[in-house]
């Protein structure tokens, strides 16, 4: 029992150890596969993967070389502006040349083909025209068609200014009288009275109007409309009560009238308490065999 007392301990020192090790060996960095070979660096960035020996020692062609020489700068054949070129210089054989006659070949323009001068359509500005085109004799009927559009008979030219205003006229004053002729006749409107109130308006009577004597028959339309014979005029709020109403006694009729109606409240008009009790005769009741027959349940 002591020795397994003491071994217990040990053993955990001895993995406690161990796992610590391990964590230390794990903790180091991963070191490159080929760390002392000559690896090729692009600018400031590394590849992604290790390059090989055979890579590194490789030997380009003649045909890569030629490819990796870079592109030649033409800029300085531009002038300051950005946009126009520099004439380059050429040798004086050539402004003292002449063109060969192939040059002078090329440099005709080219014609076009007869197939496509006899196909091309009428609107082109170049159409032969054939021999018996040119010697045709025009019918009367052509020529009459030929002939441009006459105006017609009533047709008028634009007319001149048919009057001239003289000097005069135009440098002439107009006087008060022909200024106040030339003003816009104002017409009061007389159906209509501006807003005030009624007895502000004084309305004008014409003279014949004053003298004028009414007929029967506009006095009998003048009248006021009469009420009818059985109106009567409403009551004031109160009214003189006389002494009999005062001392009057009421029967035993008036009084059961006067009363007010009563009515039962909903909940005691809907509550039955006899709603659940079984009649005597419901009790002693016997069922006919229609009823027993409906009565039993729906076989599925």
């Amino acid at each position: 029992m002591v020795l397994g007392s003491l071994t217990a301990p040990l053993a955990s020192c001895y993995l406690s150890a161990r796992s610590r090790n391990r964590i230390q060996e794990l903790a180091e960095p991963k070191k490159a596969a080929c760390a002392n070979d000559l690896r090729l660096v692009w600018g400031n960035q590394e590849t992604i993967w290790t390059l090989s020996r055979s890579a590194l020692t490789a030997q380009p062609s003649p045909r890569i070389v030629a490819l990796a020489k870079p592109k030649k700068d033409f800029s300085k054949h531009q002038c300051s502006s950005g946009w126009e070129t520099m004439i380059w210089e050429r040798p004086l054989l050539v402004d003292f040349g002449f063109p060969s006659d192939r040059l002078l070949k090329l440099s005709e323009p080219k014609k076009c083909q007869a197939p496509y001068l006899q196909q091309r359509p009428r609107q082109s500005p170049e159409w032969p025209v054939s021999p018996a085109a040119l010697s045709y004799k025009a019918s009367p009927r052509i020529l009459e068609l030929a002939q441009p559009k006459v105006l017609h008979p009533e047709f008028l030219m634009d007319r001149e200014v048919p009057t001239q205003v003289t000097t005069v006229a135009v440098l002439a004053r107009a006087s008060s009288r022909l200024q106040c002729l030339a003003e816009p006749r104002v017409r009061k409107v007389t159906c209509c009275y501006e807003h005030g109130f009624p007895e502000s308006v004084i309305r004008p009577v014409s003279k014949f109007a004053q003298e004028a004597i009414a007929s029967p028959r506009t006095l009998e339309l003048a009248r006021a409309k009469r009420l009818h014979p059985d109106y009567v005029p409403l009551r004031d709020a109160e009214w003189p009560v006389t002494k009999a109403a005062k001392h009057a006694v009421a029967t035993p009729r008036l009084v059961e009238l006067a009363q007010p109606c009563k009515r039962p409240s909903m909940g005691s008009v809907q509550f039955n308490p006899d709603a659940f009790t079984v009649k005597e005769a419901a009790k002693k009741a016997t069922c006919s065999a229609r009823i027993q027959e409906l009565a039993r349940p729906i076989k599925c």
